[in-house]
């Protein structure tokens, strides 16, 4: 059979020649080109359609999705960030990725670098550096620098941790608990008890007029409280009996744990509150206690929104919770530095009582503090039988103090009994009225000279009244000597949460501001009132001198022996009052209120 050369392609021409004759469609493939062309820069999630149109494109109505702007708009290296007509379409250059050895030449052995010298200079560098810094010991309490030292300092670390060790072997309950990083921390203190040359668990802390060391500023507080334990010299024990014990009880330790309480700059505070009260680790309620009087002769005498007061024999122990999680009476709990500025605040004022040599300033109106504590663990239960009892006899407006958890931290304040609140107290007459006025303006005045105090809370809560037999109170003002008369009634105030003061070195004040509540009391409530136009007076600059809250604390005293106190008195007596109030306005401070013509005839000047 004869072979044909076939030309295909004449046939498939031929067909499609066919395919026109007899009026078969021809797909039009201009538009499939077109479409493609679009989708160039396709619109992320855009559903793509098929258009029906044989004359062209026509413009989609489906949504724009717009473009993400979640990127640096940083213009650095670029021409444009917005105009697409302006993008630089030129290539961007590829990373240099990491530099990787070149493989090793086939059929050669290479050699790996030489280090020799490199190792040569630090070993010589590391030499000199344990020479000069890390001297390797000889013997027990001896090092090595250059020649032999027999009588040489035993280093930071080692007395830590030793002093620590000899703490818990005198006194377990007393010895630092917790983590390393805590003893490291721990500081000294004049009145640590691993200090001493002689120590009982008996001497540790007592109660007296000793306590608490006074340091009249923060800053004094903490340079104490971050002393290093190097600085005091332990006499009293041998080291060699405690290098061994040592090393087996810091194996028992956590190096990080701490409690949460005590974490960041809590315990920095916490720290320098332990320092102003005398500690150098808290005690427990039941050990306070304990140091003044037996259980059972505790009862309850007030609260307040941020505490209880207890008397405790022939004191006041007002204890208020800090530090923690739990609510107190629906408020949150003060922070360890807001308790470490009135621990601070009461010991400032504790040295106006001083009259011994030439002072300028004093006097024994505010209530004296006569001890300090920090205290941790639950409530003692001669404590809580206290409270009960009140509350039945009164209706506590408290939360019950047995909620309050294991960890739980206090500042105890140890106070004397200045007597009854204003509120409760029973004035005889006019007479007492007048004592009363004299002897908190002049108070008011003498520490607005010595230390710009201002009181800022100074309600019928707040005063304490006693009766002792005083016939005359000596003041000092500026180098003044003032006998006042008392008529019998003595004087004390308490509470100065809310108050200011400028110790020559600090100014501690209470930004009030932080509680709008506070001036949001009743309208034409006598109180509430004074909080508000404190407000006026400061500006809300708590932290300035401002002596006229003194005296609008003062009219507050006024209005409430005019309208809340019953006692002998004459329309004469609260005509002479309300004369008082009103000059009261143009004073602007206890100071000047003082020199007013009231009180002219109960002071005799020295």
């Amino acid at each position: 059979m004869a072979s044909r050369t076939v030309d295909l392609w004449a046939e498939i021409v031929g067909e499609k020649d066919n395919q026109r004759s007899v009026g078969v469609a021809e797909p039009e493939m201009a538009v499939i080109y077109q479409r493609k062309k679009a989708e160039v820069m396709p619109q992320k999630d855009v559903p793509r359609r098929q258009s029906n149109s044989s004359t062209g494109n026509r413009k989609s109505i489906a949504p724009v999705t717009r473009v993400s702007w979640n990127r640096s708009l940083s213009t650095r290296g670029r021409t444009s960030i917005a105009a697409t007509a302006c993008v630089d379409h030129q290539p961007q250059q590829r990373k240099p990725g990491r530099k990787v050895k070149p493989p090793l030449p086939r059929g050669k052995n290479a050699q790996p670098p030489n280090y020799d010298k490199e190792r040569a200079y630090f070993q010589e560098v590391d030499a000199f550096e344990l020479l000069e810094e890390s001297p390797s010991p000889k013997k027990p309490g001896t090092w090595a620098r250059g020649a032999q030292v027999d009588n040489a300092v035993i280093p930071h670390l080692s007395s830590v941790l030793q002093k620590w060790l000899i703490s818990k072997k005198l006194n377990r309950k007393y010895a630092f608990p917790g983590s390393l990083s805590r003893i490291l921390e721990t500081p000294v203190l004049s009145k640590d008890p691993i200090c001493h040359d002689s120590f009982s668990s008996s001497t540790m802390k007592k109660p007296g007029k000793d306590y608490p060391k006074v340091y009249l500023s923060l800053s004094s507080i903490q340079q104490t409280s971050n002393s290093s334990l190097n600085d005091k010299q332990f006499t009293g024990i041998p080291i060699q009996e405690t290098c061994e014990d040592i090393e087996g009880e810091v194996r028992k330790l956590s190096l990080t744990s701490r409690p949460s309480s005590l974490d960041g700059q809590g315990w920095n505070s916490f720290t320098a509150l332990l320092t102003a009260c005398g500690q150098s680790m808290p005690s427990t309620l039941t050990e306070m206690l304990l140091s003044y009087c037996d259980q059972g002769n505790i009862t309850k005498i007030g609260e307040g929104t941020y505490g209880e007061a207890f008397k405790v024999k022939n004191n006041v122990c007002k204890i208020v919770p800090f530090g923690g999680d739990l609510l107190v009476n629906g408020e949150v709990q003060k922070k360890s530095e807001e308790l470490l500025e009135e621990v601070v605040l009461s010991c400032t004022l504790n040295h106006l009582r001083g009259h011994e040599g030439e002072v300028s300033n004093a006097c024994t109106t505010f209530i004296e503090t006569v001890n300090l504590w920090v205290c941790q663990g639950y409530y003692d239960s001669a404590l809580i039988s206290a409270w009960e009892d009140w509350d039945g006899k009164h209706g506590s407006e408290n939360d019950h103090p047995k909620d309050f958890p294991a960890d739980q931290c206090y500042v105890v304040f140890v106070q004397e009994h200045g007597g009854q609140d204003l509120e409760s107290f029973v004035l005889l007459n006019f007479d007492e009225a007048r004592s009363l006025l004299v002897q908190v303006t002049l108070a008011l005045a003498v520490a607005e000279a010595a230390y710009e105090f201002e009181h800022r809370d100074l309600h019928w809560g707040n005063i304490l009244l006693s009766r002792k037999g005083s016939v005359t109170l000596q003041f000092i003002l500026e180098g003044k000597k003032l006998q006042v008369t008392t008529f019998g009634l003595i004087i004390s105030i308490i509470d100065f949460t809310l108050s200011r003061i400028n110790t020559g070195e600090d100014i501690l004040f209470l930004d009030l501001s932080s509680d709008p509540a506070l001036f949001e009391g009743p309208k034409g409530d006598k109180q509430a009132d004074i909080y508000r136009k404190m407000r006026d007076v400061t500006d809300e600059c708590w932290e300035g001198s401002f002596p006229k809250t003194n005296v609008l604390w003062l009219q507050y005293l006024v209005d409430i022996l005019l309208l809340k106190k019953s006692y002998e008195r004459t329309p004469k007596d609260e005509r002479e009052l309300r004369s008082l109030k009103k000059r009261l306005n143009s004073y602007g401070s206890a100071k000047e209120a003082a020199l007013d013509p009231f009180f002219s005839d109960l002071m005799i000047s020295e």
